[in-house]
């Protein structure tokens, strides 16, 4: 891998994207090649070159294959990235569809290299509990784990599927670890595969991940998708805390407001809307197994709809002949001692940071709409991605 040095240049060489300098850089410390080097070749580019190329299109927002055919020439890119030869679109094309499925633990392997060779921090959450005497604190590596469709409509690709958002595409599965987001796993799966299924293979594969990277005890956070007693028994087998949003099937909201009303702490918002929270353990049995898990329970009621206050004279929106009652609630490990019904609320809130993410693979990586008509093409694709996203993310507190 060639240094560079950053001088005033004399020469009409420009080029828009000097950022690949960086990223041929952090692609030399995931050892990358040495583990793709192992993969059989008897004959054309090296598949490291084919893996490099393909990701510096994707830090330069383009995801197609043809998009490498205005890279082929360019002799920055290749110096950059430490390729010997930009592969042409077709190559490319087809080494992916042959080799996707050898390629990609050793790209899942790299992304997660790169993180631990620079020194990347992984901030935790701070919970202080305790008196005001002696308080005591205690960091949690939030490990954030969530489904997000992407949308291929119109398209006949391998695996596309109508999914929970009501069009047909993908349904990936991506993990993020501390509060910078570290992606350590965006597993591709087909738009209408449950979000349940096989999840807790993923878990098997992406908490090894997280605590190769952190210390700090893990705090997992799932919405209602993954409300099971078989994610709640794994996870505390190993150790990992949780908080999973509740899903509460056939449940009776007005047996629930009765026992708010003796149990709950309530609080008044706004007028005709008051909001009561308490929390209760379930003892709950899987496996042959018994445990004992922590339910926070959330009861509103409204006696006031104010989306028709511009309706009514006094403003305040109009009254309901039947009051209107909602509940959520939350699994947690976390011990009301250490962490109080409010703050738990509060810790699943932020997992919804997790959504802009998302959004970086679908807009800065350009990979919604994903490039092959096979599925496993596409998953190294996502596989791919997942580097390409964690190399902007290395922040202040690396060695490099």
């Amino acid at each position: 891998m060639r240094s560079f040095e950053i001088v005033q240049s004399s020469t009409d060489t420009i080029t828009s994207h000097a950022g690949l300098a960086l990223v041929g850089r952090a692609l030399a410390q995931t050892g990358l090649a040495k583990g793709l080097d192992r993969i059989p070749l008897r004959h054309g580019i090296a598949h490291a070159d084919c893996v490099k190329s393909y990701v510096g299109l994707l830090c330069t927002g383009k995801s197609d294959f043809d998009a490498v055919e205005n890279r082929r020439a360019d002799q920055f890119f290749k110096t950059a990235l430490g390729v010997a030869k930009v592969p042409s679109a077709p190559s490319l094309r087809q080494r992916f569809d042959e080799h996707a499925e050898a390629m990609i633990p050793h790209v899942d392997d790299a992304a997660i290299a790169f993180i631990g060779s620079v020194g990347a921090p992984v901030t935790p959450i701070l919970v202080k509990y305790g008196s005001s005497l002696r308080p005591v604190k205690r960091r949690y590596a939030p490990l954030d784990i969530d489904v997000f469709p992407m949308d291929n409509s119109g398209t006949k690709k391998e695996g596309v599927g109508y999914t929970y958002k009501g069009f047909d595409g993908y349904a990936p599965l991506a993990a993020y670890l501390g509060q910078e987001g570290w992606c350590l796993a965006c597993e591709l799966r087909p738009g209408s595969q449950h979000g349940q299924k096989e999840f807790i293979h993923f878990l098997e594969r992406v908490v090894p991940r997280a605590r190769t990277l952190t210390d700090h005890r893990l705090l997992c956070r799932l919405d209602s998708g993954h409300d099971a007693a078989e994610n709640r028994a794994w996870l505390a087998r190993e150790g990992v805390d949780f908080i999973i949003k509740w899903n509460p099937r056939r449940q009776d909201l007005e047996a629930w407001l009765k026992r708010a009303e003796k149990e709950a702490e309530w609080s008044f918002p706004r007028a005709g809307k008051r909001v009561g929270t308490l929390s209760e353990v379930v003892e709950e049995t899987f496996g042959g197994e018994t445990r004992q898990h922590r339910r926070v329970v959330r009861v509103t009621e409204r006696t006031i709809d104010p989306v028709m206050r511009r309706m009514t004279c006094d403003g305040h929106g109009a009254r309901l002949l039947v009051p209107a009652i909602a509940i959520e609630g939350w699994w947690t490990s976390l011990g009301e001692c250490v962490c109080g019904d409010a703050k738990v609320i509060a810790l699943y809130c932020d997992h919804a940071t997790s959504e802009q993410f998302h959004s970086e693979f679908k807009t800065d990586l350009d990979i919604e709409r994903l490039p092959s008509g096979k599925f496993a093409t596409n998953d190294l694709v996502m596989a791919c991605a997942v580097l390409a996203y964690n190399m902007p993310h290395a922040g202040s507190g690396s060695k490099d």
